[in-house]
């Protein structure tokens, strides 16, 4: 027998609570100039408590094929990959506003 999850009360294996979490945020999506002309794109709005970010910034690195980290609760992408991951978080179900 499966595990039930505690707050949707499907099991584990069906559970939805990952999908609606991804639906209820509102993610911008904006660039930044960092010192000596470096861009950085900013990802926003992510709570971390409901989703887990390491494997998103992972995915998210692996697709812009660049570098990046999160910082208070932001993730920062090495370059400017707008519309590359709007795209990319889109896919996965994301709301997703450009700024």
């Amino acid at each position: 027998m499966s595990e039930i999850c505690q707050v949707c009360g499907l099991p584990k294996d069906i559970c939805v609570c990952e999908d609606i979490a991804r639906e209820q945020q509102k993610i911008t999506i904006a660039v930044d100039k960092r010192r000596y002309g470096k861009v950085m794109t900013i990802v926003e709005g992510i709570n971390s408590h409901e989703l887990d970010i390491d494997a998103l910034i992972t995915q998210l690195k692996s697709k812009c094929a660049c570098g990046g980290t999160v910082k208070e609760g932001k993730i920062e992408l090495q370059g400017d990959h707008r519309i590359r991951v709007k795209e990319t978080l889109e896919k996965m179900g994301f709301m997703v506003e450009l700024i």
